[in-house]
């Protein structure tokens, strides 16, 4: 894997050597250097002659006249992206752009933490350091090393092996460097989502899967994992009837992080369509693009790495996660269209088309979390449907919810950080449309509405809950760079969920 910059906090100082990183404002206000920057005023030259205002971009003056530096860069403080969100999130994407800017630099790297109207606080010097590590992210483990430009063989291995060493300078260092602590937390738990998802199929089924959740033990998350014995004894025969066809067992995950002392408080509670790889089933799926169903679990992969980034930031919450998984593969023990399974709930389900299987997953992951835990509220996310893309594209995920204060809550949260949802409906009508003539309901509701039949099939295991489902199909994988991410998978969810945790549910 890709090595990580190795990121300090230090008070303003003189510097002599390697490459400097000046964030710039709309007004090109460079800031004051304590000990003085000669090369700032060459600089400020260039970006005249250039143009460059600070509104979005960089600027690079390389070996400036009269210092030993090997470069002074100037980064827009400014983005022409609209998916920003809140000053916290501005300041990571613009460690973002910093580090896309120093991908290939060599040797010590400062960055003076200045910024357009005076000096950065260190809740915003902190999201700067995040949104660098978050840029970093690659994954590279099954690449091997190539030559470079001069035929050296070793230099990519060599150069792994030497993270980039970045000072950042600021005006109040221990402060930052304390910040840092959750924020680095939690972009510890989006890269473990996106390295879930990352993974090819082969490398992770769902025991593999299983066993990559409960490594969180170290973090004081208690974790039990449920064979598929245990699960037909609970009468799982939704989520078992994915997994049928494949030679990899089922598993369910339970994850709670205990970070409050308050015994009378209901646990929030998370649930993750984990389906490890999705051929459709007997209703198989067309050859072209389904390599890419090895992300059929984002899902899955955001709740682990969100209960990561509670437990290691210490949040003051108790928290359940759940995820169910399984493969979804056509063989000769498959379920088929046609047939009816009876879910933990005790409701029938006929099976209309086995690649609408996620819900199945759900459904049973739902029950057995609520019926279990009794939650203030569940979030369920799923790569669910294809029908999501159509309607939002991949720049939103889709809500459903029955609960409009939880949906407010979810939306702020996704509007501060960038990760973004919009509101679907739900309603009787729809919900007509996934009745069964021989069962309780029918897994699909046809081509019209497809997300929210789905939506509609899930609320129907929840009860009076608070409930609130992500359909994350669009956002979870194969989606749109930006300036922290990089990467096929995005990790969404995890930030959007860890905030949503901090601003109203910890005590």
């Amino acid at each position: 894997m890709a090595q990580m910059p190795r990121i300090i906090f230090k008070p303003f100082s003189k510097i002599t050597s390697g490459t400097v990183v000046v964030p710039v404002g709309r007004k090109l206000k460079m800031g004051e250097f304590a000990g003085g920057l000669a090369a700032i005023a060459g600089l400020e030259k260039a970006a005249a002659a250039a143009g460059f205002t600070g509104a979005s971009g960089t600027l690079s003056l390389y070996t400036p006249a009269a210092t030993d530096l090997d470069a002074v860069i100037g980064v827009a403080d400014g983005s022409k992206s609209d998916q920003i969100g809140d000053a916290h999130d501005a300041a990571m994407a613009l460690g973002g752009r910093i580090q896309a800017t120093l991908a290939k630099t060599r040797g010590a790297v400062t960055i003076v933490a200045d910024g357009p109207d005076g000096v950065y606080d260190p809740q915003t010097v902190a999201a700067i350091a995040g949104g660098m590590l978050l840029r970093a992210y690659k994954f590279d483990r099954y690449q091997s090393p190539k030559d470079d430009e001069n035929g050296d063989q070793n230099a990519k291995a060599r150069a792994k092996d030497k993270p980039l060493a970045v000072t950042i300078q600021c005006a109040d260092a221990a402060g930052a460097k304390k910040a840092f602590k959750d924020v680095a937390a939690i972009a510890d738990g989006v890269m473990l989502a996106r390295d879930l998802v990352n993974e090819p199929a082969n490398m992770l089924g769902p025991v593999e899967f299983a066993a990559r959740a409960a490594a969180l033990e170290k973090l004081g998350v208690e974790i039990e994992v449920l064979t598929k014995k245990e699960m037909e004894k609970l009468g799982m025969r939704a989520l078992l009837g994915v997994g049928q066809g494949s030679g990899r067992e089922s598993r369910l995950v339970v994850m709670r992080w205990r970070g409050t002392k308050a015994k009378a408080a209901k646990p929030v509670a998370f649930v993750g369509k984990g389906v490890v790889f999705d051929t459709g089933g007997i209703s198989i799926k067309p050859a072209a693009g389904m390599e890419d169903m090895k992300g059929d679990m984002a899902g899955a992969a955001c709740v682990t790495g969100l209960m990561h980034a509670l437990a290691a930031r210490k949040a003051k919450v108790d928290a359940i996660g759940v995820i169910g998984l399984v493969e979804n593969m056509p063989d000769g023990l498959a379920q088929r269209p046609g047939d009816i399974v009876k879910a933990m709930s005790g409701a029938t389900i006929e099976i209309i088309n086995t690649d609408a299987e996620g819900r199945l997953v759900l459904a049973d992951a739902l029950h057995y979390t609520i019926d279990r835990f009794k939650p203030q509220f569940v979030v369920n996310l799923a790569t669910l449907t294809g029908a999501i893309l159509v309607a939002l594209g991949n720049l939103r995920a889709g809500l459903f919810c029955n609960d409009d204060a939880l949906a407010g809550q979810i939306f702020d949260a996704g509007e501060a950080t960038g990760e973004r949802v919009w509101r679907m409906p739900l309603g009787k009508s729809y919900d007509k449309l996934i009745d069964s003539k021989f069962a309780d309901m029918k897994n699909t509701g046809g081509r019209y509405a497809g997300s929210i039949t789905a939506a509609q099939f899930l609320q129907r295991f929840v009860g009076d809950t608070p409930w609130a489902h992500l359909d994350i199909a669009g956002t979870g994988m194969s989606s749109p760079a930006t300036d922290i991410s990089d990467t096929w998978a995005s990790g969404f969810g995890v930030r959007l969920l860890d905030r949503m945790v901090a601003d109203a549910y910890e005590k």
